[in-house]
């Protein structure tokens, strides 16, 4: 297992996360995801936390609360050193019917903040992430409840998750000018068959040295090898996402990656979701991808790609299988661009 420090900052994280979205019973949303009980999701901890992962990610969505109960409460039942584990939540998502209890308000967030820290049962929190965008909350009254959050060492560090570039350029701007606590990670969608962030908040994150947290690296299972042109294969022709196809994939588009990534995978000896998630871990915006599951095979095959390596030619049979199709303003930068990128590129003398 390899550990990569969290944006600019010295914590350093393990490539893989372990999130727990599957933890818990309590309904809601990510309902079709979870329903593990405590004595369930006690040997998953122990089998990520053996094999290397000091990475846990959970939300106070997540099955209405109960995800961080449980994963709290799995740290204390295997007797893990709090300060082993880096612990992260998030908040944004509603957790009750009122209007305030919900959103990025810093009324909404100091109140979540500590009914997270008391189903957690721990004094802080490593890394509080807030969960979406909320247009309806200025970004200064959000950074702003984040800093007494981060002042009062309640959390250590923040990061947000499902946002635009530009709206992440304009919250780093305003944490610059006031001299608030500063985001250092995004937690974003990314996958072989969904490469959109790599128009935009890639590039970004890159020039602003934030870290990469990836959710749903098998696309909902698509990349499990499960699936073939959108359909699932097996007995009884059911799958995940068949309850809930989500994230959306393309499926002609998806199917064709998933042929280019089953030879790979062979040629390894490895299952298709190691190759779907090594390749992500291939990549130099990565910081850790994080991964979900609810029996003890499925984790244990997704540790597995921690050791798997890619050859330059698999890389690029899968980057070309996985290409995005060109969208402006990238294809005018590359008509563009090219003259001045050879400057940069030429050789100096004596080299």
């Amino acid at each position: 297992m390899r550990f990569n420090p969290l944006g600019r900052t010295g914590l350093f994280v393990s490539e893989l996360c372990l999130g727990t979205m599957t933890f818990g019973d309590g309904g809601g949303f990510f309902e079709y995801m979870g329903g593990l009980r405590q004595d369930e999701a006690d040997p998953l901890v122990k089998a990520a936390v053996d094999a290397g992962v000091n990475f846990i990610d959970t939300a106070n969505v997540y099955s209405s609360g109960r995800s961080e109960a449980v994963t709290g409460q799995a740290i204390k039942n295997l007797g893990l050193a709090r300060h082993d584990i880096v612990l992260a939540t998030k908040a944004f998502g509603p957790m009750g019917d009122g209007p305030n209890r919900r959103g990025l308000s810093r009324m909404h967030l100091l109140e979540a903040c500590k009914e997270s820290l008391k189903r957690l049962g721990t004094d802080y929190i490593d890394l509080y992430q807030v969960h979406g965008f909320d247009a309806a909350t200025p970004i200064e009254e959000t950074l702003r409840a984040l800093d007494v959050l981060v002042d009062h060492g309640h959390v250590r560090y923040i990061g947000l998750s499902n946002w635009a570039a530009w709206q992440v350029e304009k919250a780093l701007g305003i944490s610059e000018r006031l001299n608030l606590a500063r985001f250092q990670s995004i937690q974003s969608y990314y996958s072989l068959v969904g490469r959109e962030l790599e128009r935009e908040i890639v590039p970004m994150l890159r020039q602003e040295g934030l870290g990469l947290l990836v959710w749903s690296p098998l696309a909902g299972g698509f990349l499990s090898g499960k699936y073939s042109d959108g359909s699932p294969e097996g007995a009884d022709g059911k799958g995940r996402r068949d309850t809930r196809a989500f994230p959306p994939v393309d499926d002609a588009r998806g199917g064709r990656v998933v042929e280019a990534m089953r030879p790979i995978a062979a040629a390894h000896g490895r299952s298709v979701a190691q190759v779907a998630l090594a390749w992500l871990l291939h990549q130099p915006a990565v910081t850790s991808v994080i991964m979900g599951a609810k029996r003890p095979d499925q984790l244990a095959d997704n540790l597995g790609a921690a050791d798997l390596i890619l050859s330059a030619d698999e890389l690029k049979i899968l980057d070309e299988a996985s290409a995005l199709p060109a969208e402006y303003p990238g294809w005018m930068f590359e008509v563009q661009g090219q003259y001045r990128r050879d400057q940069i590129n030429q050789p100096r003398r004596g080299a």
